[in-house]
Order: C-alpha cells, then sequence, then structure tokens
C-alpha cells in the first residue's frame, strides 16, 4: 500500500487513471488500526485492479477536510481523480469494503 501525504496525494489520486482507494486513518483511531490489517489483504487481493494508498489524515488534516472525511474510518475510492464511493465510521467493515471494490472491478 502506498503511503499518502500532502505532497503526494494530487498525483497519486487526483491525477491518477482509474481506479485507486483511499484509507483516511490516523495514529489515535483505534477503529481505523484494527481495520489497517483487512484493507491490507485487500490490496493483495484486488492488486492490479486497483491502487490502493493510505492517508494519515493527523499530517495532513487540511486535505482530509478538503476531501470531505469528516469521520474515520473512512475508505473512499476514487475514479480519475473523482470520489465516487466511500464507507465511513461504524460501516467501514471488511466486508462492506470488499462488496464497494468489487462494484468497480
Amino acid at each position: 500500500m502506498l503511503a499518502l501525504d500532502k505532497t503526494n496525494f494530487e498525483q497519486e489520486v487526483l491525477n491518477a487513471e482509474g481506479y485507486v482507494l483511499v484509507d483516511f486513518w490516523s495514529e489515535g483511531c483505534e477503529p481505523c488500526k484494527a481495520l489497517m490489517p483487512s484493507v491490507v489483504e485487500l490490496s493483495e487481493k484486488y492488486d492490479g485492479n486497483m491502487k490502493f494508498t493510505k492517508l494519515d489524515t493527523t499530517k495532513a488534516r487540511r486535505l482530509a477536510i478538503k476531501q470531505r472525511v469528516l469521520g474515520l474510518p473512512t475508505i473512499a475510492i476514487y475514479k480519475d481523480g473523482e470520489k465516487i464511493d466511500e464507507v465511513t465510521k461504524d460501516d467501514a467493515t471488511a466486508t462492506n469494503i470488499e462488496e464497494m471494490i468489487k462494484k468497480y472491478l
């Protein structure tokens, strides 16, 4: 999984062609850290079909707000730079994330 920050988010997500999954998380978010192994597993399972990335929102708070990430964890899918879907907070489960990925493959 590619770690994003405010210097590469635009290039890797907003200017990317095709599908990009962004895991918005933070060090202080226990549900985020609990979910991370499942997201890594999905990234290995669907490697080649979708780019998998993660953004620590504590290091890029303004960027997260600009992307309308209002709660954590938030897993969003972008296509050609546009956010097209997301699951957030209690809906951000491994099952729901995989269902969301499958919709676009």
